[in-house]
């Protein structure tokens, strides 16, 4: 069996970050899978699913409601692994969605409220988020892409 492309990355080389992880083809628009990396796989503890859980409640929430980027959002999810997220986005450069997540992790730690669909009625496991736990992820996160210097959003090599 073919292994899929996300296994072919060295994890043990992998820090936290934005990556380009795949672009897929789809008549004449592309479709770009963006690797949100927030911890380093395997040597840092996975987070905590009550934050990835609130993360993608409060990011899926302001991207999907955003003038500019509601109609060029296709997905936002957690990693399995929990040490990220993906992204996938139609039409975008990478510059673009780099300064977009920064603006978005600054609209959730700055998000006064409850962690959006928190109630049972609208989510399979609603007892199962912490909107601290996601702002503490995100500030992280947020100090990491501010020293990123890999603008080529490129994988290590190795």
């Amino acid at each position: 069996m073919n292994k899929i492309a996300s296994f072919t990355v060295n994890h043990l080389n992998l820090l936290p970050g934005v990556y380009v992880s795949r672009r897929d083809y789809i008549g004449s628009e592309v479709v770009t899978t963006f690797d949100l990396r927030f911890t380093r796989p395997n040597l840092e503890p996975p987070m905590d699913n009550p934050g990835i859980h609130s993360i993608e409640h409060l990011v899926a929430t302001f991207l999907r409601n955003h003038a500019e980027w509601a109609e060029k959002t296709i997905y936002f999810g957690p990693m399995g692994c929990q040490t990220g997220f993906y992204l996938l986005v139609r039409d975008m450069e990478p510059k673009e969605v780099f300064e977009l997540t920064k603006k978005i992790l600054k609209q959730t730690i700055e998000h006064d409220g409850d962690v959006f669909g928190k109630s049972a009625i609208e989510c399979g496991h609603y007892e199962n988020l912490d909107i601290d736990l996601a702002k503490e992820e995100c500030r992280t996160y947020l100090e990491v892409l501010e020293n990123q210097t890999n603008m080529e959003f490129t994988y290590p090599t190795e």
